[in-house]
């Protein structure tokens, strides 16, 4: 009996020698192709990410609480295979097909859990701190130890994108920025922050992949503002503290993105898959579509003497026009009013709002009507309930700035009154949103045409296109058809220097369809539309907003990209190339077997030129089937568009 005891006693005894707290733990996508490695070292959680054998992210530090030790006491894993239909967006249903680690840890005497979710596409970490007493503050600290010898971009507010830079060219790039007088009196002026790196990061690697760092469902994680990036040490860090109360805290998901091209960031759905499902009980209200815009149509001149303005008379020829060729809504910029107050607008004299009101409705035509905060204050407990009573679909908000809590309170009081809300101006992004309050139909997150009045080029889009885009939907303004009249100087509201504007009407349709959005903005007047209404075709047949599936085939970061979109049967695809001009293969593979297809192509001509000739095109009509290759040749600033649909 006495030797059974000490037998008992020594295996007990040597069971809680070999106890320790878990140190390290791994963790593969569905398809074993990212791998997530997590280890504690020197008391401090480090992750670090390989794909395919390449490692993208090296050692980095994961917290919650800045210089506090990390414990990981326990964790699990889970695997989800689920799919999900959206309300609008690339793709009509979407699979979120994950493995997920969740970790039970203690840091600065604190409990919680840390969720690292790795789909094939990339991978997330999120913290979630329970319900209870809390330290006074807590700070989110996610470090990339990316591999300094790629390629940097990044967006740039209003003006093209940064990049191509390296690592010490990028951080040169942002202290010049940070030292702007300029860039610190916006900062002042927006309530701009921790905007020193605009989202998303995108590094393309030496081995030619491509990897973008953002974050998603800051909707979910009111405690926090929009994610910042240094550079520390050339190391890239994002660090955001937050005061915690007894509620339960949620950090947004810290998302890293993996593609083997450019284009695949974009079309990538982790980000709308991490967001927080729909909040809305009912979304058929919700109609994204195509809308006419008057702002940079004022001062144009019809063949029959007409000219645009902001007045009655302008206004009913757009409504005409959107009624004439099926188009969902018209947009009424500024100055539809002169003052506004608190619960009062001062309506401009310039035209009859009520009487423009009026005659859409009786045209069967939505209006849109933008607001501006510059000129005060009506108070958006009462704006949004103003602008349903006038009938109104949506608001086009400007001049928010940066604000959070601001944004995402707009976006739900705007749900409220079912207004459709495009945000202007520099806006947080809000990724993922559009799931969460599919209301949220798109924002200037971008350099929108002429925005400012400056021009804009096709590389500048082709940037934009390629990492703006990566956040979601953008409200870019592209398609204009009368670019030499724009160039020329005959718009008030054109660029402010003349022939700065290079593009050609083939590359202005395409552009419709490669820049997703909820919410597609043509800027020019209907008489320039009509004139091309052959290739007008291809813009006003795209059923914006609600396709089934996506992808881009052809992408290079500021030379060139090519969109495929479809929706039931037919197919649209869109091509744009740089100044340089080029040729493009486009291989119909994704056509269904044993189908014959007829096909429209839009295309510049041999004379074709974004800066001499911008707006010659021919169209012709011909057949294809799967697994046909298209050769797509471009003018310099030129492009290409097919409208393909069973016979």
């Amino acid at each position: 009996m006495i030797v059974r005891i000490y037998i008992l006693l020594f295996v007990l005894a040597g069971l809680c020698s070999f106890t320790k707290h878990i140190d390290n733990i791994k963790l593969s996508s569905p398809d074993n192709k990212v791998e997530l490695e997590m280890e504690v070292i020197e008391n401090k959680l480090q992750y670090r990410v390989f794909w395919g054998g390449e490692k993208m992210i090296g050692f980095s530090e994961l917290s919650i609480f800045e210089m506090a030790d990390f414990t990981i006491n326990s964790y699990k894993i889970n695997e989800k295979d689920s799919s999900w239909k959206t309300v609008w967006g690339q793709f009509s249903t979407i699979r979120n097909h994950y493995k997920e680690l969740e970790i039970d840890f203690e840091s600065n005497k604190q409990k919680g859990k840390l969720y690292a979710r790795v789909y094939n596409e990339g991978l997330a970490f999120r913290f979630v701190l329970p319900k209870g007493e809390k330290q006074e503050r807590a700070t989110l600290i996610c470090k990339y130890n990316v591999n300094s010898a790629g390629n940097f971009y990044m967006p740039f507010a209003e003006n093209e994108p940064l990049g191509p830079l390296n690592l010490q060219e990028l951080s040169r790039e942002i202290e010049t920025i940070r030292e702007s007088k300029l860039w610190n009196k916006k900062k002042k002026k927006t309530n701009n922050q921790n905007r020193d790196i605009f989202l998303p990061l995108v590094v393309e690697t030496t081995e030619q992949s491509f990897m973008a760092l953002l974050e998603s469902d800051l909707y979910a994680a009111p405690a926090f503002s929009l994610m910042n990036l240094k550079i520390e040490n050339e190391t890239f860090v994002s660090k955001n503290e937050t005061t915690l109360n007894s509620d339960e805290l949620k950090t947004p998901w810290r998302v890293i993105l993996l593609g083997k091209t450019a284009g695949d960031l974009v079309t990538n759905t982790l980000t709308v898959n991490l967001a927080t499902p729909c909040q809305m009980e009912n979304t058929d209200w919700i109609k994204p579509g195509l809308t006419l815009w008057d702002w940079r149509v004022h001062g144009y001149k019809a063949k029959d003497g007409f000219t645009y303005g902001i007045d009655t008379k302008s206004y009913k020829r757009f409504i005409d026009f959107a009624a004439e060729y099926n188009i969902d809504y018209f947009l009424i910029d500024d100055a539809w009013y002169s003052k506004v107050s608190k619960g009062h607008f001062e309506l401009s004299d310039k035209l009859d709002l009520q009487a423009v009101i009026d005659y859409a409705d009786d045209k069967g035509v939505n209006l849109l009507l933008y607001y501006d905060r510059h000129r005060g204050e009506y108070g958006d407990k009462d704006l949004f309930p103003y602008y349903q009573s006038l009938g109104m679909k949506g608001i086009k908000y400007g001049f928010m700035g940066t604000n959070v809590p601001f944004t995402r309170k707009a976006i739900e009081q705007s749900a409220k009154s079912k207004l459709l809300i495009d945000f202007h101006d520099s806006p947080v992004p809000l990724t993922g949103v559009r799931r969460t309050l599919p209301n949220a139909i798109t924002r200037e997150y971008c350099h929108a045409q002429q925005d400012s009045r400056k021009a804009f080029t096709p590389e500048s889009f082709l940037k934009m296109a390629l990492i703006n885009a990566i956040t979601g939907p953008l409200d870019m303004n592209n398609g204009n058809f009368d670019i030499t009249g724009i160039n020329a100087g005959e718009r008030q509201k054109g660029p402010k220097k003349r022939y700065s504007y290079p593009s050609t009407v083939v590359s202005e349709a395409a552009r419709t369809l490669i820049v997703f959005s909820g919410l597609v903005c043509i800027p020019d007047a209907p008489e320039a539309y009509r004139e091309k209404s052959d290739l007008f075709e291809f813009i006003r047949k795209q059923p914006v907003g609600k396709w089934d599936e996506s992808k881009i085939i052809n992408s290079k970061i500021g030379e060139y990209i090519t969109t495929v979109r479809r929706a039931g049967k037919e197919w649209f695809i869109g091509t744009v190339y740089s100044q340089k001009g080029g040729e493009l293969d486009i291989n119909l593979d994704f056509l269904e077997d044993d189908m014959k297809y007829e096909v429209t192509y839009y295309e510049d001509t041999e004379e074709t030129h974004c800066s001499t000739n911008p707006e010659a095109y021919q169209i012709r009509k011909g057949k294809v089937k799967k697994g046909d290759v298209v050769k797509a040749v471009m003018a310099p600033g030129g492009g290409h568009c097919m409208w393909i649909r069973p016979i």
